[in-house]
């Protein structure tokens, strides 16, 4: 589906949060990344989701975050806002902030921890489409949330006007493949995981929502750009250039490793959250390594 003239497509940075060392929010920062990243190609900004924190902004920051980014992008690149929640009224309630603040669409993750069966996702999703009249991407990623949306639930809700995309960041090609054929061709599939995406988008999905773009968005947007091109040899070129970032990222959990590099590229302070932690010393040789064979270092 198509919704509001808003298209899904390209290499969306799930940009991180920037933070002092004192956990508190560095927006200087997250506006100096924000033009960073327009500059470099990157065609979307992915604002509060999984990779900027979202899970211990509390909701005044969360709005604060979705703000900067709408004023700061003025309309350069779409802004899209996460905004799920694993209760359906506070789903709702987050997205409909997000509209009333200006963003183009909003990505909301599956429900997590309280494991609804298939029809209570659709349930879910549907009730936060039929509530707030703005384009919506799902959001699929079963490693996190230990519930997995199925193809045949996505189809169920791809009839809503409102359901414009998935982000499917289960790896799983055979599956992002099914969808892609059975899904309408306005429907935007979008890879959710770094490591796969240039499969993904050579056999039909329209973009990545990317971690790795955080400190490759140049590298990421031209991959993209021939992917979904059907170019197959500059996208393999290209990713080879970047796969050991894809990997080498996530040696700790999102967004430790790549909040890590982006401090040693000068972009951001060493500012994270509690439950997580500053990368493991153990690992600063790996991503250094994987960054400079993406010659970002």
């Amino acid at each position: 589906m198509s919704q509001g003239g808003f298209v899904a497509q390209g290499s969306l940075v799930a940009i991180v949060t920037p933070m002092f060392e004192d956990g508190s929010l560095d927006i200087p920062a997250l506006n100096a990344l924000i033009d960073f990243h327009i500059a470099e190609g990157t065609d979307g900004i992915v604002i509060v989701g999984t990779t900027g924190e979202s899970p211990t902004v509390d909701f005044d920051e969360h709005c604060l975050l979705i703000k900067t980014a709408v004023a700061q992008v003025n309309g350069r690149v779409p802004v899209i806002a996460g905004t799920g929640a694993n209760s359906t009224k506070e789903a709702i309630a987050l997205t409909q902030k997000a509209k009333e603040l200006g963003v183009d669409a909003c990505l909301l993750v599956a429900p997590y921890y309280n494991k609804p069966t298939q029809e209570g996702l659709y349930q879910h999703f549907k009730a936060v489409a039929d509530a707030v009249d703005i384009p919506q991407i799902l959001y699929n990623v079963p490693g996190r949330t230990g519930c997995d949306i199925t193809n045949e639930t996505t189809l169920r809700l791809v009839t809503h006007r409102n359901v414009v995309g998935i982000k499917d960041a289960t790896g799983g090609i055979e599956r992002g493949t099914d969808l892609i054929l059975r899904a309408p061709k306005d429907f935007a599939v979008l890879s959710g995981d770094d490591a796969t995406a240039v499969s993904l988008m050579l056999l039909g999905g329209k973009g990545v929502i990317t971690v790795t773009g955080n400190v490759a968005p140049k590298l990421m947007h031209e991959m993209c750009v021939a992917a979904v091109a059907g170019d197959a040899i500059t996208a393999r070129s290209l990713n080879a250039k970047l796969f050991q970032l894809h990997q080498k990222l996530f040696v700790e959990a999102n967004p430790i490793p790549v909040k890590w590099l982006l401090v040693q590229m000068g972009l951001i302070q060493a500012g994270i959250r509690l439950p997580m932690v500053p990368l493991s010393p153990q690992y600063h040789d790996v991503l250094r390594s994987a960054a400079q064979q993406a010659s970002i270092l």
